[in-house]
């Protein structure tokens, strides 16, 4: 049976300029455009630009002007006195997504490959993953509401619609019925900034009526992320510190737990193939000869030797994840020099520079990917 072969991207705003390197590594490794490889495709917010462009079969070299020409010109300061509703206007964004995705394009013209863009829904205070899986409860074309019907780019802009930097976006599922008419806001401000395990779900779980097949030799995840960094929090000698200090990171460090728990997950219930230590007690959680987690330390347990994957390990999925660390000894493990530590975890930093550095950091994470990673 043909392995059915699933796509995540993360969020992170104009650091989905990094993504790019790395996608580039795993389409020359599979040999052929990602939109034709994969099964289905998965974005959060800068990632669900990226799925969606994938899906559409745009070339990477589009995507990567999208990032390095109008970077900018998404970050368009608004005029102060409308700064109190949100840093950035949403219009050329809306007009570019138009522009580059159809203004009549419907997700559900979206059926090779399938496509899932992570949203929140803010006047329910929920999640919602939206897909263009045909089998669906709520995609039935029967239904006045059906979510086949929503314009792409409007679920992109949905997606993308950050607190704080964009306002957020109305979509209406009915348009007889208006109460049915919902405030969207961006999804990585919801546990699946990185969407991967929701993904995997998505693509298996009975309630969601497409049913794949599990196994090593029937599924395969590649997760892309666009670089992370756990926040410091006081020292114990002022442990009151965090009280006031640490509250505008709260929202990062949220996200970067459920990031992190996603990807915990996927290592779990998936073999993994490829992906950066997570901590010092689980390491990487690739399979190695002689790993029994008989005290060993986490250096001696990295170099034992990896499984081969002609030996099944009786998981659900084989599982890679490409995503660098945004710390000193992440980056120098890259060979990253002459970086601005803040700038890089910014968002919204669509300087000349930085985003020069972002595509650095993917192509030297791109470097990493290899054809057995993938299975």
């Amino acid at each position: 049976m043909t392995r059915k072969k699933l796509l995540a991207l993360d969020g992170g705003g104009i650091r989905g300029v990094l993504s790019l390197g790395v996608l580039a590594a795993i389409q020359k490794a599979v040999g052929q455009p990602l939109g034709e490889y994969f099964d289905y495709i998965a974005g959060t917010s800068t990632g669900a630009i990226l799925a969606a462009a994938l899906a559409k079969g745009i070339p990477l070299d589009e995507l990567e002007s999208f990032y390095l020409d109008f970077g900018p010109r998404i970050f368009d300061k608004r005029f102060l006195l409308q700064r109190y509703k949100s840093l950035y206007t949403s219009d050329p964004l809306k007009k570019k997504l138009q522009s580059v995705f159809g203004a009549d394009t419907k997700l559900g013209d979206m059926q090779d490959p399938l496509l899932l863009v992570v949203t929140r829904n803010w006047t329910t205070d929920s999640p919602w993953p939206i897909s263009s899986n045909p089998k669906a409860y709520y995609n039935n074309p029967e239904r006045s509401d059906c979510n086949l019907q929503i314009p792409l780019w409007q679920l992109v802009r949905a997606s993308t619609a950050a607190p704080v930097y964009f306002p957020p976006e109305v979509l209406q599922w009915d348009k007889g019925d208006s109460s049915k008419s919902f405030v969207f806001v961006d999804g990585g401000v919801t546990p699946y900034n990185n969407p991967a395990f929701l993904l995997y779900r998505m693509a298996t779980q009975a309630q969601y009526c497409l049913n794949w097949e599990t196994g090593e030799d029937k599924m395969l995840i590649v997760s892309v992320g666009t670089g992370s960094a756990p926040m410091t929090g006081p020292e114990f000698e002022d442990p009151d510190r965090a009280i006031p200090s640490q509250i505008p990171g709260l929202i990062s460090a949220l996200m970067y737990g459920a990031e992190v728990d996603q990807d915990i997950n996927c290592r779990t219930v998936g073999r993994c193939t490829f992906g950066g230590v997570i901590d010092r007690e689980i390491g990487d959680m690739i399979p190695r000869r002689g790993d029994d987690m008989n005290g060993l330390s986490l250096e001696k347990r990295l170099a034992l030797p990896k499984i081969p994957s002609s030996e099944p390990q009786h998981k659900h999925f084989l599982y890679a994840r490409y995503n660098p660390q945004f710390t000193p000894e992440g980056l120098d493990a890259l060979h990253i020099k002459d970086y601005n530590l803040g700038d890089l975890l910014r968002m919204d930093l669509a300087t000349g520079p930085n985003v020069a550095k972002l595509s650095e950091i993917g192509k030297a994470v791109g470097e990493l990917v290899k054809p057995e990673h993938l299975g």
